[in-house]
């Protein structure tokens, strides 16, 4: 016979890891660790790489990992180095189309040019306001529109001239007045009056009657070629206006054409401008308006508004690529908007009225989005890929998203895109959109994937300490202690859960240097010690730990029963995590178990009431499989039992209890009693192969900090599975208490040594025979097993 061997508990040093402290003394004094990147993550350095260096269609990137990890930070780092090796892209503008308002047109520039190009055109404004209208008050301007005048008098004064001779040559008078013409009887060359006219008798009187109206139709066939006089005087005075507009305009923009013959698109419009510039020129300075005639800054502000470039996008000569992050990926905020005003209660926009978004903006760069936030925007996600997929971007507003349904709108020509996107997400979202999105993977080819944890090599140490020298250099600490450094190293371990592995979240590292930070300058110092990462510690502790401290006083004071001495059949104490908000913590809780004769299995009685999640019903169920395999071979198993999570009353997820629900039930079906004193945590499988668990530190110190409330008796401690000692990063309490023998954590690999542990009995080993030792626990087990059986099927008989 072979008897089980009962497990030893582990040793102090085996409860966190052993830092090297040579290797941080000496990354604290390497000034080239300052300039570190990234911290490990070689998988996603590489991709990067790849990623941002490929010149292919479709390989944008997905950068995939957990938030607070420092991914933005690092990418963005990264981004910074690349983008300033490229050349900075081309500037945009929108300038007026000139034959169809409703659709500007784009104008590509080279770097800083659209700027320049704009101070051109307000200079060319500038001149058209000192020219104008200065020149039409040449004297030579006014002599050419006096002959004009003159000749259309000359035409008018020979027409009325014969009208009149005939008129004076019948006594009759010719009067023009307020360019009214009228006709008035003589005597004795003067003008009769009416009373002098009422005494002729009727055939004088009607002799002038008919004379006048003789006259009146002279004077019409004489003046029927007025109109036409009046229209060739006013194309004749026009052609003058336009013809020294012209002379004034020609040489401003030859000087602009000479400046900018390399550029085909402005050389396009300016050719187009001479003829618009004519007769915005005639209209607005020369033909006066009575009443309303604008000022000069009235003058000014039209020009501007017709001619003035809108700058889209302008980059320094020497600034490399842009990068654009989008925390807000709106539809508008990414492919740009057009605003509008209110003119005497009707809406307008015009070209000038176009804004920007981050797609523009990025042109030539990288554009950074959060696809949790992008994919939760109406009409982006599809929009993005378009333009992607296109090359272009074209500014069509939806409708509903600008609000105006029959407003009148422009329709800008589309802009070539040339662009990297970056997304950052998580991995469900990138598993989701690659099953759900057909185009996913041909537009996002790059997967940049941020492990969770770094394996503590010396270049991953290295750059971790750069990092933080780095944060607190930013926030005036001058130095950080080699203790202070190994603690924030060891705290890095403890978040990984790893004693071997930092753990990625660099964020939270920096964000309790700052806290620290705080302490350190509190009292006046500048270097960083460990005593101010520990009373940071505390003080977050003791800010964010109420719920912890409600739970354990409420242990404490017997609201919640929990017992860490004595023995008890069917009743074992686990261990559970809690997590609330951005903290976790350990606490026991009570495992109970009943079993009697029946044939209903092993009942969940968490899962019964709905409060126990799919992961822990599944641990539950895999103890139905570990008793038939272990103890049912060559009868059925038929039992009735529950098992329950005493005093629980929220939701429960995980299979972390599945281990000390086993031996509650055992205990239970063995009526042999479960120390008290000891905690359990770990998962099965069907063979009673004990499993790693998740928050293990957490869950020691939970029992650890009860216990030491009540007294270490040295008789205390935790059963672990033996496959989470390498994640064991304990506090400084728990060790001590360890190293002076009064607490104990045992690791355990199956569940006989558990078994063995917590009901100080041996498990018992089957032997040659197929059975197990008398008085072992197996043995006990197997034989209520095989009574209840008889008890239920001799019922059933």
């Amino acid at each position: 016979m072979t008897s089980a061997v009962t497990p030893s508990a582990l040793d102090a040093e085996q409860l966190a890891p052993r830092l090297n402290r040579r290797l941080i003394a000496q990354a604290l004094k390497d000034d080239a660790c300052l300039n570190a990147t990234f911290i490990g993550q070689e998988r996603a350095r590489e991709a990067l790489t790849f990623g941002l260096a490929i010149k292919a269609k479709g390989y944008n990137l997905y950068v995939m990992g957990e938030p607070a990890t420092g991914r933005f930070t690092l990418v963005r780092d990264y981004l910074e180095r690349e983008a300033a090796r490229l050349p900075s892209p081309d500037d945009w503008c929108y300038i007026a189309n000139l034959e169809d308002d409703r659709e500007p047109m784009l104008l590509r520039l080279g770097a800083a040019e659209a700027r320049r190009f704009l101070r051109s055109m307000q200079t060319l404004i500038d001149d058209l306001l000192a020219t104008f209208p200065a020149a039409f008050d040449n004297p030579g301007y006014q002599r050419k529109k006096s002959a004009i005048a003159r000749e259309y008098d000359l035409l008018y004064d020979k027409a009325i001239d014969s009208v009149e001779r005939y008129a004076s040559a019948n006594d009759v008078a010719m009067v023009e007045k307020n360019g009214n013409i009228s006709f008035s009887p003589m005597r004795d060359g003067k003008a009769i009056t009416d009373s002098e006219f009422a005494t002729l008798d009727d055939t004088a009187r009607q002799y002038y009657y008919d004379l006048v109206d003789d006259l009146e139709n002279r004077l019409t066939e004489s003046l029927i070629s007025l109109p036409v006089w009046q229209r060739q005087n006013s194309d004749k005075l026009r052609q003058l206006n336009r013809d020294t507009a012209e002379n004034g305009i020609r040489p401003l923009l030859k000087s602009l054409e000479h400046t900018y013959a390399n550029n085909l698109g402005i050389l396009k419009y300016l050719r187009q401008l001479r003829t618009h510039l004519t007769d915005t020129i005639v209209a607005l300075l020369v033909e006066e308006a009575k009443e309303d005639k604008p000022d000069e800054l009235d003058r000014r502000d039209y020009l501007e508004e017709l001619y003035l470039p809108n700058v889209l996008v302008s980059h320094k000569i020497d600034a490399g690529a842009p990068i654009i992050y989008e925390p807000n990926p709106t539809y508008q905020n990414l492919f740009g908007r057009i605003e509008y005003t209110n003119v005497h209660g009707s809406v307008f926009t015009n070209y000038r009225m176009i804004r920007p978004g981050a797609l523009h903006r990025a042109n030539g760069g990288y554009l950074m989005l959060d696809v949790d936030q992008l994919i939760e925007q109406p009409y982006v996600w599809d929009t993005l890929k378009l333009a992607i997929k296109s090359g272009t971007l074209k500014m069509d507003l939806p409708q509903q998203d600008i609000g105006m349904v029959n407003a009148i709108t422009l329709n800008p020509q589309p802009m070539d895109l040339n662009i990297k996107v970056i997304l950052l997400g998580s991995r469900d979202l990138y598993y989701t959109l690659q099953d759900y999105d057909d185009e996913f993977d041909e537009l996002f080819r790059v997967l940049v994937d941020f492990d969770p944890e770094i394996p503590m090599v010396r270049q991953a140490l290295f750059d971790f300490i750069g990092k933080v020298r780095q944060h607190a250099h930013a926030i005036g600490l001058t130095e950080i202690s080699s203790g202070a450094m190994a603690r924030l190293v060891q705290y890095s371990l403890r978040m990984a859960e790893h004693r071997e592995k930092l753990s990625a979240h660099i964020a939270e590292i920096l964000e309790l240097v700052s806290e620290a930070a705080y302490f350190c300058m509190k009292s006046q110092q500048t270097t960083l010690h460990n005593t101010h990462i520990e009373t940071a510690l505390q003080a977050k502790k003791r800010r964010t730990g109420r719920v912890s401290q409600t739970l354990l006083d409420d242990i404490k004071e017997g609201h919640v029963l929990i017992e860490t001495q004595g023995t008890a059949v069917g009743q074992v104490n686990g261990l559970t995590v809690l997590e609330v908000g951005d903290t976790a913590f350990g606490t026991p809780a009570r495992i109970t178990s009943t079993v009697y004769a029946g044939a209903n299995g092993v009942v969940d009685i968490e899962r019964e009431v709905e409060l126990g999640q799919p992961i822990h019903s599944k641990g539950v169920m895999l103890l139905t499989g570990y008793l038939g395999n272990k103890y049912a071979q060559h009868f059925p198993l038929t039992l009735s039992a529950n098992i329950a999570l005493e005093q629980s009353y929220g939701h429960i997820d995980g299979d972390s209890a599945s281990l000390g629900e086993l031996v509650a039930l055992i205990s239970a079906l063995t009526g042999i009693p479960a120390l008290q004193s000891l905690a359990i945590t770990g998962s099965i499988n069907q063979y009673g192969e004990v499993q790693a668990v998740g928050g293990v530190n957490e869950k020691i110190e939970g029992f650890f900090d009860l216990c030491q409330h009540r007294g270490l008796t040295g008789e205390q401690g935790v059963i672990i599975p033996h496959s989470n000692t390498v994640n064991l990063v304990l506090d400084s309490g728990v060790i001590d208490a360890v190293k002076r023998g009064q607490f104990h954590i045992y690791t355990v690999k199956t569940v006989d040594d558990a078994i063995t542990l917590l009901m100080q009995q041996d498990a018992g080993v089957l032997n040659s025979k197929g059975r197990y030792p008398k008085n072992s626990i197996n043995y006990h087990a197997v034989n209520r097993l095989y009574n209840i059986a008889l008890i239920v099927n001799g019922g059933e008989e």
